[in-house]
């Protein structure tokens, strides 16, 4: 069996990061809920950035990374390309198959901050 590439998808860098960190907000029950029927997962609540950082989950990133939470482009294209569902502001809800893509990120987000 082949092994898959990550981001097979060829999202660019802000869709990839934007995922990715919506990945992780999906799955931090603070912040996020998961359909046990459907598998797609609901962000109720985006983080607003302080000063030059955001705080994602137990995690801490640069606001620049996480500028993708903002840009409704970014949110149309992962809707295009089956990631998540149209509805951006209103809504923000990963697919399944976004919930568990692959960005090739997750290894920079395995030490949580302690800030």
């Amino acid at each position: 069996m082949p092994v898959q590439k990550a981001n097979p998808k060829k999202l660019n860098a802000l869709q990839t990061r934007t995922l990715a960190l919506a990945q992780i907000l999906a799955k931090d029950p603070n912040s996020g809920s998961i359909d046990a029927q459907s598998g797609d997962a609901t962000i109720h609540r985006l983080p607003h950035g302080h000063g030059d950082h955001v705080h994602v989950g137990a995690f801490v990133v640069s606001a620049r990374d996480a500028s993708g939470f903002n840009n409704p482009a970014v949110w149309v294209a992962l809707a295009r390309k089956g990631l998540a569902r149209e509805g951006y502001p209103a809504s923000i809800v990963l697919t399944a198959e976004g919930l568990e893509y692959d960005t090739g990120l997750a290894e920079h987000f395995v030490e949580e901050s302690d800030h």
